[in-house]
C-alpha cells in the first residue's frame, strides 16, 4: 500500500501545527495511528542487513497526544483516566492477554503473541510467537521480532524523540533474561541470549571476552552472542572502582534450539544464572 500521501500530509501539519487544530488534519493523524495498531505501518522496519526509521510515523505519534482527550475508560471494575484507548478485541487478533496484561491502541500485537500481565506501549511492534512475560514493559516504538522471550521484569525503553533517532529492537529469536534493560535506542541482534540483570544502553560498553584480545562494541549486541553482566576497572580522583558492563561470554552453537532456554544457553559457557 502507497503511503506517500499520508506521508505529506503529516510532514505538512508537524512543520505548521495550526492545522492540528483542523479536523481533517486530526483525522490523518488518526488514520496512522490505525494504520500502526494494524500492523500496516510502522515507526522502524528491517532495511538491509539494518533498520530504517519511518520518521514521519513517529511525527504522526506525537501529533497524537494534543489531539486525544482525557477521559474515563472502564476495564470490568477498573478504572483509568487516559487519552488514549487500550487495544481491544483479542480473541479476534489472534493474542493470548493474562489480566493484567496491557496494551495501547496503536501498538500492534502480532497473532500468537502471549501477554502476561505486561505493557505495551503506543507505537510498539511484537511479532508472532513472542512471549511478553510478568511486569515486562514494551515502550513506545520498540521493535520486537518473532519467537523472542521477555523474561519477567524486563525493560525495553521507549525513544520517540529526538525523531531520528533509532528505537530498540530486538530481533527474531533473542531470550532476555529476567530483569534485564535495553534503552536508548540499542539493537539486540538475532538469536543473541541476555542474562538475567543485563543493561545495555546506548553507551553501554559490550564487550566481547571469548577471544584472545576484547573486542567493544555500543548500542549493539551482534547475533547468537550470549551476554553477562559484567564491570571494568575505571579511575576516578576518589580512586578506581568498577564500572557497570555487558560481556560477551560466547556464542549460541547452531546446534542450539533457537527456542532454548537461558539456563540451557549459559550453561554451555559454565555460567551460573
Amino acid at each position: 500500500m502507497e503511503y506517500t500521501h499520508l506521508k505529506s500530509r503529516i510532514e505538512n501539519i508537524w512543520d505548521d501545527r495550526e492545522l492540528l487544530k483542523k479536523d481533517e488534519s486530526k483525522d490523518v493523524v488518526r488514520e496512522v495511528i490505525d494504520h500502526l495498531d494494524k500492523g500496516r505501518l510502522r515507526t522502524a522496519e528491517p532495511h538491509g542487513d539494518g533498520w530504517q526509521v519511518n520518521e514521519w510515523v513517529k511525527k504522526a505519534v506525537l501529533l497524537y497526544f494534543p489531539i486525544q482527550q482525557m477521559k474515563t475508560m472502564h476495564a470490568g471494575p477498573l478504572e483509568f483516566y487516559d487519552k488514549m484507548e487500550l487495544k481491544k478485541d483479542y480473541q479476534k487478533l489472534g493474542v493470548r492477554v493474562v489480566p493484567h496484561g496491557v496494551a495501547r491502541y496503536g501498538a500492534y500485537i502480532s497473532p500468537g503473541v502471549v501477554m502476561m500481565p505486561s505493557y505495551v506501549n503506543i507505537g510498539a511492534y511484537v511479532d508472532e510467537g513472542t512471549m511478553v512475560d510478568t511486569w515486562a514493559t514494551v515502550g513506545s516504538c520498540a521493535q520486537v521480532g518473532r519467537n523472542v522471550h521477555l523474561s519477567g521484569g524486563v525493560g525495553l525503553g521507549g525513544v520517540l524523540e529526538p525523531i531520528q533517532t533509532a528505537p530498540v529492537i530486538v530481533e527474531d529469536n533473542c531470550f532476555l533474561g529476567s530483569r534485564s534493560i535495553v534503552v536508548e535506542g540499542a539493537r539486540i541482534c538475532k538469536e543473541a541470549v541476555l542474562g538475567a540483570n543485563v543493561v545495555i544502553t546506548g553507551s553501554t560498553k559490550i564487550i566481547d571476552v571469548s577471544g584472545p584480545e576484547p573486542v567493544e562494541y555500543k548500542g549493539l549486541v551482534p547475533p547468537r552472542c550470549v551476554v553477562i553482566p559484567g564491570t571494568y576497572p575505571k579511575k576516578f580522583p576518589a580512586g578506581e572502582y568498577g564500572v557497570p558492563c555487558a560481556l560477551i561470554i560466547g556464542r549460541r552453537k547452531e546446534s542450539t534450539d533457537t527456542k532454548t532456554s537461558l539456563n540451557e544457553a549459559l550453561r554451555d559457557f559454565n555460567v551460573p544464572v
